[in-house]
């Protein structure tokens, strides 16, 4: 299928590796033209020759911290007519409702709110004014289905912005800017990986045992791979989801037991 975005621009957040990176080279292969965005400059210059070398495409790499106002305004600098943008921030570690203090609560809401919030507001003048606009929001399953104590933080701000999109979702719709979330959970990345960690650590078992357990815990019996996760966001992104808005797509191997 042809998604009808070639040619296209997107920011993508926090995109050099994980579930941004594979959102990115998703597009990319799309024929989008993609601003990548991490901390590590290293990672984030290897991680665009890689998707220059896949795709042929331009990529331009931008070291940038999300979190404040010059990260973002270092963004929109380099992509200011943006057709696309992927909102994704890494999470606040678990830990213990008790424990969380004011500062901690108000870095979770920066990070995992305000940032994709405030990225959203820069992009969407012009795509209204343009006629064309996908806002994609990478969130978490746990928003939906808040099981975790211990995600507190991460799944109260990823909230937070579900209600901000969904509100400015209806009032842009009309000019063809559409605002979705994604909400992964059990894809194959680094995530996992330290989750499983703390499997190890916590219940004294094997790192394979835990990943084991971990699979066995999902209808799917197996992880999620970013490569699924890339390519339902491009088709997110494409010109056949223009009906589609302000809505909650769920990539977890079938773990959600509700109806809606």
């Amino acid at each position: 299928m042809d998604l009808g975005i070639k040619g296209r621009k997107a920011i993508v957040c926090a995109s050099s590796r994980g579930l941004g990176k594979a959102c990115a080279t998703a597009l990319a292969k799309e024929g989008v033209d993609v601003v990548i965005n991490g901390l590590d400059t290293k990672r984030l210059e290897a991680t665009a020759a890689e998707i220059r070398a896949a795709t042929g495409v331009k990529v331009i790499a931008v070291a940038a911290d999300i979190t404040t106002e010059e990260g973002r305004s270092k963004l929109l600098a380099a992509c200011p007519d943006a057709d696309i943008l992927v909102n994704n921030n890494a999470g606040p570690p678990p830990g213990n409702f008790l424990d969380w203090d004011h500062a901690q609560w108000l870095a979770a809401l920066e990070a995992n709110m305000l940032a994709a919030t405030l990225m959203i507001r820069g992009v969407l003048p012009g795509m209204c004014e343009r006629k064309f606009g996908r806002i994609v929001n990478i969130l978490s399953a746990m928003t939906k289905s808040p099981r975790s104590p211990d995600l507190g933080l991460s799944t109260a701000a990823r909230t937070a912005l579900i209600g901000v999109s969904k509100a400015v979702s209806r009032e842009v719709m009309v000019n063809n800017v559409t605002l979705n979330n994604m909400l992964p959970e059990r894809i194959d990345t680094d995530r996992q990986k330290f989750m499983a960690e703390r499997m190890v650590k916590s219940q004294g078992i094997t790192f394979e045992q835990a990943r084991q357990q971990i699979a066995d815990s999902l209808p799917a019996k197996r992880f999620g791979t970013p490569e699924e996760f890339g390519a339902t966001c491009a088709f997110i992104c494409s010109v056949h989801a223009g009906f589609m808005t302000g809505q909650n797509i769920q990539l977890d191997g079938g773990s959600y037991e509700g109806l809606i």
